[in-house]
């Protein structure tokens, strides 16, 4: 026991960054088995969108959204979702499918929207990239309106 001491106060830089690793996988692990809101390809997403009436959310940002979001998808910037949640919808029963460009915001916006009571909740992996890229699958533009002379 007085060698393990001795080890943590001649390396511990080393002893800290080994209790930080382990802090983080815990946490990690506690993350993935609670939550509230499930991972699926944009292949499933689509079966989802055609078996069910599901709201689709887009996180990322107005600039990004005008340049091409799925149909139907409501723009909920991931800096301003907590204050729209009123606006998106009543029924927190209803199911709510979240995409951001590659799919690192939309976990944060799932797991916000599982703490305000959404129960069901599914997130694109991979995000518009991997639905524009990978899968090919359509996106709508906003057409900008031409001045009339």
């Amino acid at each position: 026991m007085q060698r393990l001491f001795e080890f943590i106060f001649n390396h511990y830089v080393y002893s800290l960054a080994l209790a930080v690793v382990t802090y983080l996988l815990i946490q990690e692990f506690f993350d993935t088995a609670f939550k509230k809101f499930n991972p699926i390809t944009p292949m499933l997403a689509v079966a989802k969108m055609n078996e069910s009436d599901i709201q689709i959310i887009d996180v990322r940002e107005a600039p990004d959204y005008a340049q091409g979001y799925i149909e139907k998808a409501i723009n909920a910037p991931l800096s301003k979702l907590s204050e729209q949640l009123p606006k998106l919808t009543s029924d927190k029963k209803a199911p709510l499918l979240v995409v951001c460009q590659n799919g690192t915001r939309s976990l944060t916006a799932a797991k916000t929207l599982a703490k305000a009571g959404f129960e069901q909740i599914f997130v694109i992996t991979g995000g518009m990239d991997a639905w524009t890229e990978d899968y090919k699958l359509p996106i709508t533009t906003q057409r900008k309106q031409k001045a009339s002379v």
